[in-house]
């Protein structure tokens, strides 16, 4: 019969396993308690860095439905659990272990597949969620400005050249301007009636 402790123990983990979107197997051996406390603490309050036992793991893992990871169990074994963002998680661990290398990355599990230590380091390359966001909305900002833009040059074309046609009507007289040039409004007068305007204005 299971020992109360261990069933407790195999339970904990597999809510681990169920309330994570992602999983870091890492070995610790060689890493004192302070660096420890360290790795926990850069990892922030969005990932659970937690000693484990293989065989227990093993059971808690597949209590939650989680399978492929029998094979990363092996040796003295720490898991980071996920539940914040994963791309930073990663980061975290990848570049704790570049300054401790006692911290080995064996693998992981991210949206139920199973992940390399090769996979691991490909994802903490990747730019956060965040960053993503970030450079989202300034994309989005400037295409916005750029919109702005394009609607508001026909307007100031329209404004110059029909300022353009006035003073060069007020200056000669009976002259045309050329109107190829004119962009018009829609709901603005037809260019040969603004021309007609001027004339009888210019006449009278």
């Amino acid at each position: 019969m299971a020992k109360p402790t261990k069933v407790s123990a195999v339970a904990e983990i597999a809510e681990y396993f169920r309330g994570s979107n992602a999983a870091v197997l890492t070995e610790y051996r060689g890493l004192s308690v302070a660096q420890m406390k360290e790795l926990r603490r850069s990892l922030g309050t969005g990932v659970t860095y937690a000693v484990v036992k293989n065989t227990l793991t093993k059971i808690a893992a597949r209590d939650a439905g989680v399978e492929g990871l029998d094979s990363l169990l092996e040796g003295p074994s720490a898991i980071a659990f996920v539940s914040g963002d994963a791309v930073d998680a990663a980061k975290g661990i990848r570049d704790f272990a570049k300054n401790n290398p006692a911290l080995v990355i064996k693998g992981g599990i991210m949206d139920g597949a199973v992940l390399s230590a090769a996979e691991i380091t490909k994802i903490a390359n990747l730019e956060s969620r965040e960053v993503l966001l970030a450079k989202l909305a300034g994309a989005m900002k400037a295409k916005q400005s750029h919109a702005a833009a394009l609607f508001a040059a026909p307007l100031s074309k329209t404004a110059r050249t029909l300022a353009a046609l006035q003073a060069k009507l007020e200056s000669e007289p009976g002259a045309v301007a050329p109107v190829a040039e004119a962009v018009v409004e829609e709901d603005a007068a037809p260019v040969e009636e603004v021309i007609a305007s001027e004339e009888e204005t210019t006449e009278g």
